[in-house]
């Protein structure tokens, strides 16, 4: 299992804000995790996602797609992939793991 942070921007929007382009990218997420594909975290910066990385790279494809769908003709991707195959481990473990070392 992978965990990836995307951040998709949407460029040439009519305001500051981004949210309701975000909003539609969450749209898509939500759908995926009710399929049991992924399992996924929204921050104030990007979003977290883990689950299996050929599922993971067809999500990020659709949260890419999402914005040109709503009429925007340019969207930057970011992408970060941890892709540990020793061990699984999840995103809530591993921000438990340092909780619990903060604990000591």
């Amino acid at each position: 299992m992978a965990i990836v942070d995307v951040t998709v921007i949407p460029l040439g929007t009519e305001t500051p804000s981004v949210s309701k382009y975000v909003a539609s990218v969450q749209k898509i997420l939500k759908r995926y995790e009710a399929e049991g594909k992924i399992h996924y975290q929204l921050t104030p910066m990007n979003t977290i996602i883990e689950g299996d990385l050929p599922v993971l790279f067809e999500v990020i494809q659709a949260m890419h797609e999402a914005p040109f769908s709503e009429g925007i003709q340019r969207v930057a991707t970011t992408i970060r992939v941890d892709d540990r195959r020793d061990v699984k481990r999840s995103m809530e473990y591993k921000v438990d793991k340092v909780n619990s070392l903060l604990q000591e």
